[in-house]
């Protein structure tokens, strides 16, 4: 058996950190899982031509998981640290880099690495 590359470690990686998040928020439908992979597929391709950023996978595939699900179903992940105002989704940070987190834009917080929601009580559905 041909050990698993660099690339795909990468892409394994991010899809069970988004996945764990939706798990965590209870968006994990079919349906939901299906924007997983096309997130996925799409961003093999991106890393296949920069291998410098397998490191930043994760963070483009809950972005990516993130903006599709508000043109289908509503904002997600919902902040858990403002209790008042409008609900919001809370934001990748940062955008293209290592290490990604969850952070609430108006109270300037992590919430959470990729991957850790459930860890952080975020929103369980979108809206």
């Amino acid at each position: 058996m041909d050990p698993i590359s660099p690339l795909e470690q990468a892409l394994h990686a991010a899809r069970a950190l988004v996945l764990a998040d939706l798990v965590a928020g209870q968006v994990a439908e079919p349906d939901v899982v299906s924007l997983v992979e096309e997130s996925v597929a799409q961003r093999r391709w991106w890393v296949e031509q920069w291998p410098e950023g397998a490191e930043f996978v994760a963070g483009l595939v809950a972005q990516d998981v993130q903006d599709a699900l508000l043109e289908r179903y509503g904002r997600w992940p919902l902040c858990p640290v403002c209790g008042s105002g409008d609900p919001h989704a809370l934001d990748v940070e940062p955008e293209l880099g290592p290490d990604p987190h969850w952070v609430c834009g108006k109270a300037g917080v992590k919430v959470a690495a990729v991957g850790s929601l459930g860890t952080a009580g975020a929103g369980p559905r979108p809206s």
